[in-house]
């Protein structure tokens, strides 16, 4: 059963035409390990048939580790956005991206294709001095109208700066890791395993808590 009704793949073909780049969207799952996995191939093919610039690369946790490590992918189903050159940009899904996480899921199709909006000065001057590895998890569930938004600005940096990792965790799909950072509401971000924030915070939050990996 289709996700997107015809109204949407209307609006979504609409939204989709001002794609700058092709991209790829490159979905890890894995045989007999994944509830959701065959429910996001499909969503996923749905979105793909929206624009000749979209492009669906299906690929196994196991058999392309290679590819998995590359992208630090651990989780299925997992999402990864490759660049028109097929680069990891630091921006991945894990957990079908449906319900309220659509709206971080278009804007990151757009943002990797390369029709983004330029971050303020302030933020890109602040983000030259991130020089070591940073990994931003935002923890959502697809019923959090709050969640897209903090998803999209950890996405927003990672693009900004090579050193940043940033993933969407669908927190009911992946019930061990959010026991294991004690998620009890969402937005919940974590940076580095270490720094916490909770809500969708704004730009300036994330960057204050950024800098303390940098020490």
């Amino acid at each position: 059963m289709a996700l997107l009704n015809e109204e949407l793949q209307g609006q979504l073909k609409e939204v989709f035409s001002a794609m700058k780049n092709d991209m790829t969207l490159a979905v890890f799952t894995q045989k007999g390990a994944c509830y959701s996995c065959e429910e996001t191939i499909s969503f996923m093919k749905e979105i793909e048939a929206l624009s000749d610039k979209i492009h669906l690369e299906t690929l196994d946790l196991e058999e392309d580790s290679e590819r998995a490590k590359a992208y630090n992918v651990e989780m299925v189903p997992s999402i990864v956005m490759l660049d028109s050159d097929k680069k990891y940009r630091g921006v991945k899904f894990n957990g079908i991206p449906a319900g309220h996480e659509i709206n971080s899921f278009i804007p990151g199709i757009l943002e990797v294709s390369g029709s983004g909006e330029p971050l303020p000065e302030e933020f890109t001057a602040q983000l030259e001095s991130v020089k070591k590895p940073v990994n931003i998890k935002v923890f959502v569930t697809l019923s959090c109208p709050h969640c897209p938004g903090a998803v999209q600005k950890a996405h927003k940096l990672a693009l900004e700066n090579s050193f940043i990792d940033a993933e969407m965790i669908e927190a009911q799909t992946f019930d061990e890791i959010s026991n294991k950072f004690n998620v009890s509401s969402v937005p919940k971000i974590v940076i580095n395993d270490q720094y916490e924030l909770v809500g969708n915070q704004p730009l300036e939050a994330f960057l204050e808590e950024i800098a303390k990996t940098q020490q």
